[in-house]
């Protein structure tokens, strides 16, 4: 059963993040996680500009994922970073080259799931991943989130991101924060709980 993590990561968060996500999926037996990153549509010299370089380099050997591998998956996971409390461009820019699998009903009954990254605790974790699922509603993805069996979600004694409806990190404004423990377990959580459904809808 194969389970492919697709994400789009500017400074390395949610690359961490997709990370935790496929220890949590190779949890449940026969799950086989794969990573793939989106294409990227910035050129080189705005990526340094931005000082992401290193972490765009430190990504370099995950494969850039095709159109045509989502059809291969029983189950999809995608990550990516806020704009404005929705996807990235770069994920934005992949999911519209999807209409050739959207007409052949190739992803209808698959299990779909998000995660994203922020740079606050209130910039758009929960927008972003709700407005994410109307995509995969419209190819038909059975979605799955993150249920309060993750009880992470629940803490208040430190600021954390996390939902039910998925897995999320807090960046920082300048991208100083690193996913905590707390973030990378609901992570991992999200990856086995995926995992375990498509499962249960394969057999």
């Amino acid at each position: 059963m194969k389970v492919l993590i697709v994400y789009y990561s500017t400074y390395g968060h949610v690359h961490k993040m997709a990370e935790a996500i496929a220890e949590g999926v190779r949890e449940v037996e026969g799950a086989e996680a794969v990573l793939r990153r989106v294409p990227e549509t910035l050129p080189a010299e705005v990526i340094e500009k931005m000082g992401a370089g290193d972490a765009q380099k430190s990504q370099a050997h995950v494969p850039v994922c095709t159109v045509d591998e989502l059809a291969t998956a029983d189950a999809v996971i995608f990550g990516t970073p806020t704009r404005f409390g929705n996807m990235c461009g770069q994920m934005r820019q992949f999911l519209d080259a999807t209409g050739q699998l959207w007409s052949q009903g190739a992803l209808v009954g698959k299990v779909g799931s998000v995660f994203t990254s922020t740079a606050t605790q209130h910039g758009g974790q929960e927008s972003t991943i709700l407005s994410f699922h109307i995509s995969l509603l419209h190819h038909g993805f059975v979605i799955v989130g993150l249920p309060y069996a993750f009880q992470g979600q629940m803490r208040n004694d430190e600021i954390t991101g996390g939902s039910p409806y998925g897995a999320s990190t807090i960046a920082g404004t300048s991208g100083e924060r690193q996913p905590s423990d707390n973030e990378l377990n609901g992570a991992r959580f999200q990856g086995k709980h995926v995992a375990a459904i498509a499962a249960r809808l394969n057999a």
